[in-house]
């Protein structure tokens, strides 16, 4: 794929809200639009940036499978169901450690892991 497909490819996907593939196409194309990051529209630069720091510090993002276990906490939590929180939490430990969670947990959730005492009051 050339520049121009490139460039015309993610802005598509930016104005049509399609963030995942766009994220894609700027993960597998970084070197070149690092280059290039001037020619990139505003939305699409920005979230160029925000992915470019996020690669530069090491930060690594969710995956899929963590996001769906951020899901299911999110949905015990909103049902009140303790025993399938707590065995979510129990199986899933190492999900806690990352920082990046707790902007995706509803107040719900921070409310019962932090009575749980998987969260601290100060993380939040």
């Amino acid at each position: 794929m050339d520049f121009q497909e490139l460039l015309k490819q993610l802005n598509k996907c930016i104005d049509s809200l399609d963030l995942v593939s766009a994220r894609k196409y700027i993960e597998e194309n970084i070197d070149i639009l690092t280059k290039n990051r001037q020619l990139l529209r505003g939305n699409t630069r920005a979230m160029f940036d925000l992915i470019k720091q996020k690669k530069d510090t090491g930060e690594k993002p969710l995956s899929r499978h963590e996001m769906t276990v951020i899901y299911s906490i999110n949905t015990y939590a909103t049902k009140f169901d303790l025993t399938g929180l707590k065995l979510v939490v129990n199986n899933n430990p190492e999900l806690f450690l990352n920082e990046e969670i707790n902007q995706y947990l509803n107040a719900d959730a921070k409310t019962l892991l932090q009575g749980m005492k998987v969260l601290h009051k100060n993380e939040i």
